[in-house]
C-alpha cells in the first residue's frame, strides 16, 4: 500500500468526517430510528414479551446496533451518490491522486459515523437499565463484529451508490437491512415464530450476528454462531467489494 494512497485517502476521509458533523440532521436521525425502536420495545411491547433472558434490554441491545448500522450506510450512499452526481468525484480523477482513495474515505467515513452512533445507542441502553458483566475482551470481541458488519454493509452501500439513478435510489437499499432484523432473533425467540418464519429467521445471517453479540455479552458458550455469522460476513464483504469496484471503473471509464 503505497505512501500516496494512504495520504490521499486521509484527506478525503478528513473531507467526509466534516460533511457529516456539518450535518446534524443526519446526525440525529441515524440515531433517532435505532433509540426510538429500542424504546418501543422496552418500555411498551417488553413485558409482553418472553425470552427468558433477565432483561429485555440486554437481549435486546444486538440487534438494534445492526438496525444502527443500517440506518446509517444508507447515508453513505447517498454522500457518494452526491458526489458522483456533483461532478466532485470527476474533479478529483483529474488531479495526481490515488483512484481508489476516493471510495475508501467514504468507507472509512462509514465506520466512524456508525461506531460513534453504536456506542452512542450502548450509553442509551445503559440508561434503560442494560447491565453486564461483560470484560474488556468480550467488548473487543463485540466491536470486531461491529465493526465487520459495518464494513460489509458500507461496501454495499457503495456499490448502491454506484449503480443508483438517483438520489433516493442510492438510500432505498438499506430499507430491507433495517428490517431484516426483525425476522430474526433480535427480538424474540426464534421458536416462537411459525414455522416458515422460523425457518428464514434460524438460516438468515442477521440471526448468527446477534446471537453472537448477546452470547458474548452473556458471558455464554457461543457455540458455532461466531463461524456463521464470520462466513456470513466474509463472503458478503468480499462481494460487496468486488462489485463496488467493478461499478466503479464501469462508471469512471
Amino acid at each position: 500500500m503505497s505512501t500516496r494512497f494512504l495520504a490521499d485517502t486521509a484527506v478525503l476521509t478528513g473531507r467526509s468526517l466534516r460533511h457529516v458533523t456539518r450535518s446534524p440532521d443526519t446526525i440525529v436521525t441515524t440515531l433517532l430510528i435505532p433509540v426510538a425502536v429500542m424504546a418501543l420495545f422496552v418500555y411498551v411491547l417488553g413485558g409482553a414479551i418472553s425470552t427468558g433472558a433477565p432483561d429485555y434490554v440486554g437481549y435486546l441491545l444486538p440487534g438494534i446496533l445492526l438496525i444502527t448500522v443500517a440506518s446509517g450506510v444508507a447515508y453513505t450512499a447517498v454522500r457518494l451518490y452526491t458526489d458522483l452526481s456533483g461532478g466532485i468525484v470527476e474533479r478529483l480523477r483529474s488531479m495526481p491522486i490515488a483512484r481508489s482513495a476516493i471510495l475508501w474515505a467514504h468507507v472509512l467515513t462509514s465506520l466512524a459515523a456508525n461506531l460513534v452512533a453504536a456506542l452512542a445507542v450502548v450509553a442509551v441502553a445503559l440508561l434503560m437499565g442494560f447491565r453486564t458483566q461483560a470484560g474488556p475482551a468480550a467488548w473487543l470481541g463485540v466491536t470486531g463484529i461491529v465493526t465487520l458488519f459495518t464494513l460489509t454493509l458500507t461496501w454495499i452501500a457503495v456499490a448502491a451508490a454506484l449503480a443508483a439513478g438517483s438520489v433516493e435510489g442510492a438510500g432505498a437499499f438499506s430499507y430491507p437491512l433495517i428490517f431484516l432484523p426483525f425476522i430474526s432473533s433480535a427480538f424474540v425467540p426464534t421458536d416462537t415464530m411459525p414455522e416458515p418464519v422460523r425457518w428464514f429467521a434460524e438460516h438468515q445471517p442477521v440471526t448468527a450476528i446477534v446471537d453472537s453479540i448477546r452470547d458474548v455479552l452473556d458471558g455464554t458458550p457461543t457455540g458455532g454462531a461466531p463461524w456463521v455469522a464470520l462466513a456470513w460476513l466474509v463472503a458478503a464483504l468480499v462481494l460487496a467489494w468486488l462489485g463496488a469496484l467493478a461499478l466503479y471503473r464501469r462508471r469512471t471509464a
